[in-house]
């Protein structure tokens, strides 16, 4: 009986010390971190000037001139005079509502490209905030109920394979911590492993993901974001939210800038 207290009690001081010890590497990891990013320069990838730590990737002048200075429709991304959910244009056929910080080509789409294309992802950070800041106004203003789950747009495994990330993923976890709405990359697959969007016209874009992406039988959620870096013509998203929506699930997309037609932004 004593041997058995004497090896619980030595149990006990060696768990305390794991305890002590995985604090301990965390708290210097931390510090390591900061004391780095305090010596290296935290420049605005767009102006080039000076950032305060904790803020890095844009400044806030660069930030603000590049996101919506006016109401857009969240069908089309056309400008508005008031802030309401759709343009007379879209108010008929209500089409699937796309929420984003910017327009694409308006000063910040160079940085969301570079996510894709090049790993670059020191807006991520602040562009998710901005995009999250538009999400909480917008449901503030009673235009948006925030879902049940974030659901990334899915890679084909061969282009995760060869990308190494997928940057949908990646913005909805950015996303799911300020927000507190879990991230689920079950239930939604790519199944054909398509070409890319890029340089494909609206028919084309269409052809390439008809079937691409399939939705288990047995889905839980009611209420979805999709998430993805940039929509364009909305293909992807349009192609996968018919198949929530044969369900009678609602989707939403949410996205870090949007690619809307020439002129609506006039």
């Amino acid at each position: 009986m004593k041997k058995n207290s004497m090896t619980q009690r030595a149990l006990t001081i060696f768990i305390k010390a794991a305890k002590f010890g995985r604090r301990w590497l965390q708290a210097l990891y931390r510090g390591v971190v900061n004391l780095l990013a305090a010596s290296l320069p935290n420049r605005c990838l767009m102006c080039h000037q000076s950032i305060e730590l904790p803020d890095s990737g844009i400044c806030s002048v660069c930030l603000v001139t590049g996101l919506y200075q006016v109401p857009v429709c969240l069908g089309c991304g056309r400008a508005m005079q008031v802030e309401t959910t759709y343009c007379g244009v879209c108010n008929s056929s209500q089409p699937l509502t796309i929420i984003a910080p910017c327009s694409y080509h308006q000063g910040l789409g160079e940085w969301v490209g570079q996510m894709k294309y090049q790993a670059q992802f020191s807006a991520l950070p602040v562009l998710s905030h901005a995009l999250v800041n538009r999400i909480l106004y917008l449901e503030g203003i009673g235009l948006l109920q925030l879902p049940q789950i974030l659901i990334p747009v899915p890679l084909h495994r061969n282009r995760l394979r060869s990308r190494g990330f997928n940057q949908a993923y990646l913005i909805a976890d950015a996303l799911a911590g300020r927000l507190n709405i879990s991230v689920s990359n079950e239930g939604l697959t790519r199944t054909i492993d398509t070409r890319s969007q890029a340089g494909l016209t609206g028919k084309q874009r269409r052809k390439n993901l008809s079937g691409a992406f399939s939705l288990e039988e047995h889905f839980p959620y009611q209420r979805i974001a999709l998430i993805d870096d940039v929509v364009t013509t909305g293909t992807t998203a349009k192609e996968i939210a018919a198949l929530f929506e044969k369900r009678h699930i609602h989707v939403q997309v949410w996205c870090l800038a949007r690619a809307e037609a020439p002129g609506l932004m006039d």
